[in-house]
């Protein structure tokens, strides 16, 4: 069965369901997307470590990497196998040196910890075909309109989420750097790592400027 290689391309906050992320992930070498809804310690743990932010304390996916790597144990790949009902199946492919061994995982754990072993997400070429949508300048396509993963007007708000998320707000530009600072401390001190995301992107944003 074909696999097909998978990039992290946004998360955002979800626009369809309260306290849910909208993680989107993106064919290597096409323009098709898969959309995950994930939720939010999840989609924390994949932020701070896209973002090599580092927690006052081991978040669980740290805590499962220095554990593995103690017994030299590694992960290979993930594999997103499966769609029923919307709900997506992933697997690790892990080895300690000898032997391939497949560990089933609920798929943001399974990319959480993908982006912390620095190993590659694929798909197979029936998923993407059943949930996956095409970008087409503004337009976001349905695949399939059977889809219940996400229908498309929701991948609509998604994709515009993401579009948005890397912007700085308006709260954030109205703050001195020294306060942004300050901010950025207090959020990762309290673990709020969303926040210390957004707050960077300002701080990053006038760097360049």
């Amino acid at each position: 069965m074909k696999k097909v290689r998978l990039e992290i391309v946004g998360l955002s906050y979800s626009q369809t369901q309260s306290g849910a992320y909208a993680l989107v992930l993106g064919e290597s070498t096409g323009t098709r997307r898969l959309p995950i809804i994930i939720g939010g310690f999840e989609a924390q743990a994949i932020a701070i470590e896209l973002e090599k932010m580092s927690p006052s304390r081991p978040l669980t996916h740290d805590l499962f990497k220095s554990f593995a790597e103690t017994f030299d144990i590694g992960v290979s790949e993930v594999l997103i196998y499966n769609l029923v009902e919307g709900i997506f199946y992933a697997k690790l492919i892990c080895n300690d040196g000898t032997r391939d061994v497949e560990i089933d995982a609920r798929t943001s754990d399974a990319i959480a910890l993908a982006v912390r072993f620095n190993c590659p997400i694929f798909t197979y070429e029936f998923i993407l075909k059943s949930a996956g949508i095409v970008l087409d300048d503004e337009t976001v396509k349905s695949e399939d309109e059977t889809n219940d993963a996400l229908t498309p007007p929701q991948l609509k708000e998604e994709v515009k989420a993401i579009e948005k998320a890397s912007a700085s707000t308006d709260e954030y530009r109205s703050k001195s750097t020294e306060e942004l600072k300050t901010m950025l401390q207090t959020a990762l001190d309290d673990e709020h790592y969303e926040m210390a995301s957004r707050i960077r992107d300002e701080l990053n944003t006038r760097k360049k400027s």
